[in-house]
């Protein structure tokens, strides 16, 4: 895993209640906290909203990675959240971490260069997927990616909002 530093531009406390908006680094920790998860701990952690062509919204609980400052999604570019981002690059990320719920805001590319396709594979461990052609194989995948071969894209994000579900509680959004 490579560490990136990110400093947000922004940072504005949503909470109504008086406490002070959350720190940054909070944040941080949790998402990373999220690779540590057990499978069955991190399914259904993870959500992505994309726009459909006609306007229409998509949400679907995905497995996502995050490092660097990224997010690192999964898929076939014949499932409804790949002609999305195919359409629309524009998307949402949700996150239930540990202590924080987040949602970033942000655009999502595909990764075709294999090194760093390579790169990500290892973060997705406890599956292993082969890096060829550009894309991921696998004799297997979650059940809504669609057959093989599978479109790494990588979420970079814009907007960030943070509820803390655990003390310290608050609210804040930041500009990255």
């Amino acid at each position: 895993m490579t560490t990136v530093t990110i400093i947000p531009r922004e940072t504005k406390n949503l909470d109504g209640y008086g406490l002070p908006p959350l720190e940054w680094d909070r944040v941080i920790e949790s998402l990373g906290k999220t690779r540590d998860l057990d499978t069955a701990d991190a399914a259904g952690r993870f959500w992505l909203a994309t726009t459909r062509p006609d306007g229409r919204a998509h949400v679907m609980p995905v497995g996502i990675v995050w490092d660097s400052g990224r997010f690192y999604l999964v898929t076939g570019a014949g499932t409804q959240k790949g002609k999305n981002l195919a359409h629309d690059p524009r998307c949402v990320v949700s996150v239930a971490a540990p202590g924080i719920d987040v949602v970033a805001e942000g655009e999502a590319r595909i990764i075709r260069d294999e090194d760093e396709l390579r790169r990500i594979a290892e973060l997705f461990s406890g599956w292993g997927p082969q890096v060829r052609d550009g894309a991921f194989w696998h004799e297997y995948s979650a059940p809504s990616a669609g057959p093989p071969p599978w479109d790494v894209y990588e979420i970079t994000p814009t907007t960030v909002y943070a509820v803390a579900s655990e003390e310290p509680h608050g609210a804040t959004r930041w500009r990255l």
